[in-house]
């Protein structure tokens, strides 16, 4: 399995895939993702890298509960001189940027990237679906509900699940329209959901199995795990860890992770499991 990338690349999907993330924004929830520096920005690239992230994700555009959404000139002027020198330093990493705005897809697919990681799926301005299909990117496109400011607005459903794969059918033609036919599902742990329904995405993420696309499981040290626990995002790994390897066990493709050395770990271990 792989999906098609910018630059003429394809990503192999056969195995499980580690993601890392790296934020060049001051307002991400986990201190630890920002980058507090260009050579702070570098260091964190190089530990992710060696501990054997697939794919690095950028984002310079929070989208955490409250976050400000901040201007295109601003997102860009964070956002592309990072880009630039991690592509300088590491021609040949896969390199994903987390965005929803098409401004910014393209430019930061102009600088060197391959995927563009889209909380909205394309619902907040399509042009992005045009980008996507311009560059023969990869995409992620991410369940939703709402628009930015109301994006973590939880709303009243019988079957999480359910509700995510009409979504992800309803992106398919939608994408197809645009040419995209080769693209990741993210059922939106985190995202407008209730923490009961945040956990039923991990219990049965096979179940998505059905859209026929790879899944991607976003959900590395979130609220629904350190509240639940009452801790704070920054001792959550443990709970992380837990439900990386039932996602991971359930049918992921992909762990878009803040440790990439310990879901490493679990990547390991998995075949000793199944």
């Amino acid at each position: 399995m792989f999906i098609n990338v910018a630059q003429n690349g394809k990503w192999e999907l056969n195995s499980p895939q580690i993601m890392g993330i790296i934020n060049v924004t001051q307002d991400s929830f986990y201190e630890n993702s920002r980058a507090k520096s260009m050579a702070d920005f570098l260091a964190k690239a190089a530990q992710m890298i060696s501990e054997g992230a697939d794919i690095l994700d950028i984002g310079a555009q929070s989208t955490r509960p409250g976050a400000e959404i901040i201007n295109t000139d601003t997102e860009l002027a964070n956002l592309i001189p990072y880009l630039e020198a991690l592509k300088n330093t590491y021609p040949t990493q896969l390199i994903s940027v987390d965005t929803f705005n098409p401004i910014v897809a393209e430019q930061a697919l102009k600088a060197g990237a391959h995927v563009i990681n889209d909380i909205s799926g394309g619902s907040f301005d399509t042009k992005i679906l045009e980008v996507v299909s311009k560059f023969n990117a990869g995409y992620i496109a991410m369940h939703i509900t709402g628009n930015t400011q109301s994006m973590h607005q939880i709303e009243e459903r019988t079957d999480v699940i359910a509700a995510i794969i009409d979504y992800m059918e309803m992106k398919k033609e939608l994408l197809a329209s645009f040419g995209i036919t080769n693209w990741i599902i993210d059922p939106g742990f985190g995202f407008g959901k209730t923490v009961q329904e945040n956990f039923d995405i991990v219990k049965r993420l096979q179940e998505l199995k059905v859209i026929n696309l790879p899944i991607l499981l976003g959900v590395s040290r979130k609220s629904s795990i350190y509240k639940t626990l009452g801790i704070g995002p920054e001792d959550a790994l443990n709970g992380t860890t837990v439900l990386h390897t039932l996602g991971l066990i359930n049918g992921a493709s992909i762990l878009r992770v803040h440790d990439v050395k310990e879901a490493k770990q679990i990547i390991q271990l998995l075949p000793y499991l199944q």
